[in-house]
C-alpha cells in the first residue's frame, strides 16, 4: 500500500465512521426505541428528538397524567430528558404573570398558541395554560421541563422546548377528554 493509498483509505475510514456516528452505529448512539406515549399521552418522536441523547435505555417513570397529579419523567440511562406535568384548574393562568416568573430563566411569551391559550418558554422549560372544558377541568396547565444540564445553543433549545410543548399539549388535552 502506498502512502497516498493509505491516506485515502484512512480518510475513507474516518468518513465512514463519522457517518456511522451520525447514524448512531459507531461508538455510542441510541440503542433504545422511543415509545409512542409517555404516561398515557402520545409523544411525537420528532418533537422529542432534540432532547434525546445517546444511550442504552429509555425509561418513562410516572403514572398516567390524565389520572394523577404527579410528574412523568423521560430518562435516557441516568439523564433526565423531559419532565412533564399536567394540572387541571378552574381558571386560565397566564405564564407571563408576575406570580409565575419564578418558574423560568429568561422567560418569553409564546406568541402563537395554535390551539388557544397562553404560553411562555424559558431556557429549560415551557408552561402552557389552555381551555379544556372537561367534566373535571375547565382549564389545563402543561409544564414541560428539560434537564438543567442541557447545553448547546440556547436559542435553538428554547425553540425546541416550545415546539415540543405545542406538539404535546393538544395530545394531552385529547387524553384528558377536553372538548375545547
Amino acid at each position: 500500500m502506498t502512502a497516498t493509498t493509505s491516506k485515502h483509505a484512512l480518510a475513507a475510514s474516518a468518513l465512514a465512521c463519522g457517518l456511522a456516528l451520525s447514524l448512531g452505529a459507531c461508538d455510542g448512539g441510541r440503542e433504545y426505541t422511543v415509545p409512542p406515549e409517555a404516561c398515557g399521552v402520545p409523544v411525537g418522536e420528532k418533537a422529542l428528538d432534540p432532547f434525546l441523547v445517546d444511550g442504552k435505555e429509555l425509561k418513562v417513570l410516572g403514572k398516567p397524567l390524565a389520572t394523577s397529579k404527579g410528574n412523568c419523567a423521560i430518562w435516557v440511562d441516568e439523564w433526565l430528558v423531559v419532565n412533564l406535568r399536567l394540572e387541571k384548574v378552574d381558571k386560565l393562568y397566564d405564564p407571563m404573570d408576575e406570580s409565575e416568573e419564578f418558574r423560568f430563566k429568561n422567560r418569553a411569551k409564546v406568541k402563537d398558541v395554535p390551539f388557544g391559550g397562553l404560553g411562555a418558554v424559558g431556557d429549560f422549560n415551557a408552561m402552557v395554560s389552555t381551555e379544556c372544558a372537561a367534566p373535571d377541568a375547565k382549564f389545563v396547565i402543561a409544564y414541560v421541563e428539560i434537564s438543567l444540564e442541557s447545553s448547546g445553543d440556547v436559542t435553538r433549545r428554547r425553540e425546541n422546548i416550545e415546539s415540543f410543548a405545542l406538539d404535546f399539549v393538544p395530545k394531552a388535552k385529547k387524553t384528558l377528554g377536553c372538548t375545547a
